[in-house]
């Protein structure tokens, strides 16, 4: 391997604009946008909550930045992968054409996304114009730096997978009928011996690089333990690698430049939708501020292609890397591999008629951690979401904000003496405490994506406040006419606790924070992070404000129609 050397530091050639460009970032250099992205998903099933969750957490992560950084503007793509055999079989199957069958399959995605507040700025379908205009400059400059090459290739290939498999991955398994098959390793579909003639990409050349990339940058693959688990890929000798198909077996895809007799693979096909939506070989001023991915969110099955395939892509074109790839692991349903065959496929526009799309959001992103699979139940969703949403959470801004307690329907000013008073009872403490330092803690939660342990802080701050306003009793406060002040410390309190929720909130649960802020008056351009610096009661010119008329049912709670039959019996 050539060494290049440069002092204080030193690194392999191949690594020499990767590297500059590491240095240039971590030296204070200011990004004018930051770039998110989830995966692009294939077309040949409809969406499930697997889908969703890839999405929500990315849709999170967008979210907190723009709330994080005000003046902030993000590129956020989505978009689904339309080519290959598999499309084939699927549209041949229903005896329609591949285009129309990715149209049809493309716009339920296009729903899903819509449908569950997914804020994206880009939609990238492989099959239009603009993506396969980005494929063939792509491919171009990987060929013009000497990095692909054609060559018989004979190995086994596994159809469902679309990819070409060493005998290390392979396994031999007995069928129904006692015959011995192979299959593959991790998917445990079944393989076909191949011969064929291919283009082939230069993948061996850059293990170097890549375990290079990996081991100076922790963070750029979390959680850790799917960096390590790549780093173990890498630990073996990596084979050049197949990136074109024969049109002969694969013809839905996009034609190799000048050779119409093959198409693109379409792991590289899918992975330059990244470069398709930062505007690549398109308009290079839009592509520089954009470039490169800031957050990439993807599902641990095709770790190998994001954490091997695209950053060697990337390398071989003097592109910069991303900076960090968010891998999660997948949901079981009911302890049970989800999955077709059993039925058990979770639905997410089904499910969101009972648990309404925000329910849905913020069960998977309270309950999904990233490191080990979820178990989704019906059971579970329907506990949280009323536990948390509907009596926690709603049932407190309900009680500050009704006539009953609040008949003046204000967000009133706090009497100093009066707050002195009352943190002479130790709730009041317990939560001023909790809400000073809510916001730094939220925001190191959702700097590590720990999305769960952000919702648990602002859960236990709510049931702190739930606790105080049952302490100081508001409802015997307002029955003496004396004791408005104290009634006014409990609603401020309260009220500003639900504010500082409110906004930390936002990434998660975006529709019910917006009618949250909206009923205690907070304007538009006060839903940042640099609104919490300081806390209303340490505001001395804070003064009263209403609150947005009209009754608010922030989360109805969610009953179930046989639980309905039993409370009707």
């Amino acid at each position: 391997m050539w060494m290049f050397r440069a002092k204080p530091v030193t690194f392999h050639f191949g690594m020499c604009n990767q590297a500059f460009r590491v240095i240039r970032h971590f030296s204070g250099q200011v990004k004018s946008k930051k770039f998110f992205t989830t995966p692009i998903y294939y077309v040949n099933a409809s969406p499930h909550i697997g889908h969703l969750y890839s999405s929500v957490i990315a849709d999170a992560a967008q979210r907190w930045q723009r709330i994080l950084e005000k003046d902030s503007t993000v590129v956020f793509s989505t978009g689904t992968d339309e080519h290959g055999s598999k499309i084939q079989q699927a549209a041949s199957t229903r005896d329609i054409s591949p285009s129309l069958y990715c149209a049809t399959v493309s716009e339920h995605f296009k729903r899903l996304a819509d449908k569950f507040d997914i804020g994206y700025t880009n939609f990238v379908r492989t099959s239009e114009e603009k993506h396969k205009n980005t494929v063939v400059k792509f491919w171009n400059k990987l060929s013009e730096k000497g990095h692909v090459y054609k060559s018989s290739y004979e190995g086994y290939y596994c159809v469902q997978d679309e990819t070409f498999l060493t005998e290390t991955q392979l396994k031999e398994v007995k069928t129904e009928n006692g015959a011995d098959m192979l299959v593959s390793l991790e998917s445990g579909h079944p393989v076909e011996w191949t011969t064929e003639e291919n283009y082939m990409f230069r993948l061996s050349k850059f293990r170097e690089d890549l375990i290079h990339w990996l081991r100076n940058n922790e963070n750029v693959v979390r959680p850790k333990k799917f960096h390590k688990i790549l780093l173990d890929m890498l630990s073996n000798e990596l084979q050049d690698l197949s990136i074109s198909r024969p049109v002969t077996r694969v013809h839905w895809g996009i034609p190799v430049p000048e050779d119409d007799s093959q198409t693109v693979y379409v792991w590289l096909d899918a992975l330059i939708n990244y470069l398709t939506a930062s505007g690549f070989g398109k308009d290079e001023g839009v592509f520089s501020r954009a470039w490169p991915p800031d957050v990439q969110v993807i599902g641990k099955d095709i770790l190998k292609f994001h954490g091997i395939y695209w950053p060697a892509f990337l390398l071989a074109s003097d592109l910069e890397l991303p900076r960090t790839i968010l891998c999660h692991s997948h949901w079981t349903v009911n302890d049970e591999k989800m999955s077709k065959s059993k039925g058990n496929v979770v639905c997410p526009f089904d499910r969101s008629h009972t648990y309404s799309t925000e329910g849905l959001r913020y069960f998977l992103l309270r309950e999904g951690v990233a490191h080990s699979d979820g178990n989704y139940s019906d059971t579970k969703v329907l506990r949280i979401l009323n536990s948390e949403l509907a009596d926690t959470l709603g049932n407190l801004l309900n009680r500050c904000t009704g006539t009953v307690l609040n008949p003046r329907q204000i967000f009133p000013k706090i009497d100093p003496q009066a707050l002195a008073a009352a943190r002479s009872v130790n709730v009041t403490n317990n939560l001023i405490n909790q809400v000073m330092n809510l916001p730094e803690i939220c925001r190191g939660h959702y700097a590590d994506f720990n999305f769960y342990k952000t919702a648990d802080a602002i859960i236990s701050t709510l049931h702190t406040a739930n606790l105080f306003f049952e302490t100081l009793r508001p409802w015997e406060l307002k029955k003496k006419p004396d004791a408005q002040r104290e009634l006014d410390v409990v609603l401020h309190l309260t009220l500003e606790t639900l504010r500082v929720a409110g906004i930390l909130l936002q990434p998660m649960l975006p529709r019910l924070c917006e009618k949250l802020l909206d009923k205690i008056n907070v304007g538009r351009e006060e839903r940042y992070f640099e609104d919490l610096k300081e806390l209303s009661w340490e505001k001395s010119e804070f003064e009263e404000k209403k609150l947005t008329p009209g009754k608010i049912t922030l989360f109805k709670r969610i009953v179930l129609e046989k639980d309905s039959a039993v409370q009707r019996g």
